[in-house]
């Protein structure tokens, strides 16, 4: 009889001689939504909004994008939400197990908002017929000097009326509240389970794979690409989600 896979996160727990640097592969696929809801406090609320944002923006005749979709839990909420039949949603992720995954968890969902997977680099793509575009925890793991680039690509793209939805970790202007807010965040993991050596080694791998911004830094590089109604709707400790509309 074949053994149901482990989708608990313990791809930590065991001290490691080297740590290599963090990446979206078939280890992390298996464990992804238990790593992300015991990592990111209000993440089933952040998903659970983008769900509510989808019935106000996304647009008849268009497309909603979902970029790092990873396992789909975006593209599961915004189905479950969108009022229109003719709206259609396109995830799009550079990691194959990631896609693998989540094209098996979306064929279980019923609905009659089609879709399409892509495995691609969004810094590559168009986005045609765009009326949503979610970068849920994604920008972050793009080189800082490419991020203008792809969302002035995104809001050249977006429809009249189109929106972005971008969740992001953020840093802070000020070390003191750096301090803090990381200290906070620490223990919102141990509280969920993860040990001293998974938290340190987890930080370890993703030092310089993931580089946040602050939220000054957001703003001024949204309005550069040319929004210019930005709102903040959630936040979480070190943990952000806004809305930008063209």
């Amino acid at each position: 009889m074949t053994k149901p896979p482990d989708h608990h996160d313990n791809l930590y727990a065991e001290a490691l001689s080297k740590i290599p640097g963090f990446e979206f592969d078939a280890e992390v696929a298996q464990v992804f939504e238990d790593m992300i809801n015991r990592s990111v406090p209000g993440y089933r609320e952040i998903i659970s909004i983008i769900g509510i944002l989808s019935q106000r923006y996304a647009q008849a005749n268009s497309i909603c994008y979902d970029l790092g979709c990873s396992l789909g839990a975006a593209i599961l909420a915004m189905r479950a939400n969108i009022p229109y039949k003719n709206c259609k949603i396109v995830g799009v992720d550079s990691s194959l197990p990631m896609l693998t995954r989540c094209k098996n968890l979306l064929a279980q969902q019923d609905s009659t908002i089609d879709y399409m997977l892509a495995c691609a680099d969004i810094q590559k793509i168009r986005f045609d017929h765009a009326s949503m575009v979610i970068l849920n925890f994604t920008l972050q793991f793009i080189p800082p000097a490419g991020r203008i680039n792809l969302l002035q690509s995104i809001y050249n793209d977006l429809k009249p009326g189109g929106v972005l939805i971008l969740s992001e970790k953020i840093a802070f202007e000020t070390e003191p509240q750096n301090d803090l807010i990381n200290f906070i965040h620490y223990e919102f993991k141990k509280t969920n389970g993860y040990s001293a050596l998974e938290i340190s080694q987890k930080r370890s791998a993703l030092d310089n794979v993931l580089v946040p911004d602050t939220l000054a830094e957001h703003q001024a590089r949204l309005g550069k690409a040319g929004f210019k109604q930005i709102y903040i709707y959630y936040q979480n400790l070190n943990f952000m989600s806004l809305i930008a509309i063209k």
